[in-house]
């Protein structure tokens, strides 16, 4: 008899935290999403080590950070920068050793040349052939709107996001029939722009009723000069909270499409009688702007809402319904150390995460982060070098060519005040850009190894 828990692990592309029904912030439908967290334990402080797509994943599989990996960009702009590489251990090798069958649907955007075969899966389903069934279904539907979005016209049966589902029931059937312990990784490229929802979810905000970001007032005041030219990059510099909307309407939308795919799945796990020893996670790899502060995507900022993620984790067997963790986590960091203590392997010393699994339990260890820390390297408009601890009351980041940004999230929740020049904040700044630089030397981010920036962050030597 299988003893081993199943784990069914669900990874959407560019979530906000904040955009899920439970979290009651904003009119977005998600009731299945919303049901998984009623049923096991959500984080509300759940940040990415990096928003942007290809590091992400690589740091999640490998459980270290992307600058200790070298993987500092997307692989596919262009940029000659390395992959992770399959020389590299994965959670997925460790529950290959264990006994698990193991399969990957959808997203991959981890390396250009190796499919998740060279890293621990066994069996793949890639996107590519879910557009070859499209295109020959559905020749004549054609998208003009570019990264804004649009209706698709694609019914919501015959949508990526359903297709994806569908795939995910059918290995599943497969992987229970065999008998063995088995891991399901599904990735939605979803809700990523452009948003195009099909058939209901196209119609079911109104962008009328939309009501606007608390941060759309941005003026950029004492900010760094690459967040205003980005909407001059985009377009988007004049654009009003009217011509956001219906932008913003169709990432609800599609949000909310992918919550009645992500229910397919989950009324599966109940079909074939094993929800109570299936191990359910949910996560994006990083959040969207999406008008948010005025911008778009989620490149050159460190903005809650790119590095706060979704993450729900549901187990019958050892995890008490309802419950919301507050501590500072990492989604992609802390995965690799959990699941091993999950399937009780030997721990792995290269994990710069720490497991979950008491947090799970309802047993927060007192010594347990206070703090979190992401990243950002630059990507289409050039290198650009970011550093970010966040706690509960302060954010600072730290761009090492441009001004540096603090803000009091008690006080300004929403980001607007850069407070970096104020005199009173200059002993929290000190003390934040310390614990930043000796957590980052730490974990193996060589950037800040050197005189200069070491001067920086420790001598207060910046403007």
């Amino acid at each position: 008899m299988n003893t081993l828990p199943n784990i069914l692990f669900i990874m959407v592309d560019q979530q906000r935290y904040d955009c899920l029904g439970y979290r009651n912030l904003f009119p977005v439908q998600t009731p299945y999403i919303d049901q998984l967290a009623t049923e096991g334990i959500s984080f509300s402080n759940a940040f990415t080590a990096i928003p942007l797509c290809s590091p992400a994943r690589q740091a999640l599989l490998s459980g270290k950070r992307p600058e200790a990996l070298g993987t500092l960009w997307n692989y596919d702009l262009g940029s000659k920068i390395p992959s992770l590489e399959p020389s590299e251990d994965t959670w997925v090798h460790e529950l290959k050793r264990a006994g698990y069958i193991t399969g990957y649907i959808g997203k991959w955007h981890v390396n250009p040349k190796h499919d998740p075969r060279k890293y621990g899966y066994e069996d793949y389903v890639p996107i590519s052939a879910y557009e070859k069934l499209r295109n020959q279904k559905y020749p004549d539907v054609t998208y003009k709107n570019g990264w804004f979005g649009e209706t698709n016209l694609v019914p919501v049966e015959d949508s990526r996001t359903h297709w994806l589902a569908k795939q995910a029931n059918t290995m599943i059937s497969k992987y229970v029939a065999s008998g063995q312990p088995w891991h399901v990784r599904v990735d939605f490229p979803e809700p990523h722009l452009p948003c195009r929802p099909s058939g209901k979810f196209s119609t079911m905000y109104s962008p009328e009723e939309i009501p606007q970001w608390p941060n759309f007032a941005e003026t950029f005041q004492n900010k760094p000069y690459i967040q205003k030219q980005q909407l001059v990059n985009w377009r988007i510099d004049q654009y009003t909270w009217e011509q956001w909307s219906p932008i913003v309407a169709r990432y609800y939308g599609i949000i909310s499409q992918i919550d009645d795919a992500v229910g397919l799945v989950l009324a599966a796990l109940k079909t074939f009688g094993i929800e109570e020893n299936t191990i359910v996670i949910y996560t994006s790899d990083h959040g969207d702007m999406c008008g948010a502060h005025r911008m778009m995507d989620k490149h050159y900022v460190l903005y809650d809402e790119i590095i706060r993620v979704p993450f729900i984790v549901k187990w019958p067997l050892k995890i008490s319904p309802g419950q919301n963790s507050e501590s500072f986590v990492y989604n992609v960091l802390d995965l690799y150390p959990t699941i091993l203590e999950i399937i009780q392997s030997e721990m792995m010393d290269t994990c710069t995460g720490r497991s979950l699994y008491p947090i799970l339990q309802g047993k927060v260890p007192d010594s347990w982060r206070t703090s979190i820390i992401s990243t950002y390297n630059g990507q289409q408009f050039g290198l650009y070098s970011q550093r970010m601890i966040r706690n509960k009351e302060w954010k600072y980041i730290w761009n090492a060519t441009d001004t540096d940004e603090l803000y009091d999230l008690t006080n300004d929740p929403y980001e607007l005040v850069n407070a970096i020049h104020i005199p009173k904040y200059q002993d929290i700044i000190s003390a934040l850009r310390k614990e930043l630089y000796t957590t980052l030397l730490a974990e193996g981010d060589t950037l800040i190894d050197n005189e200069w920036l070491r001067d920086q962050l420790l001598n207060g030597r910046k403007l």
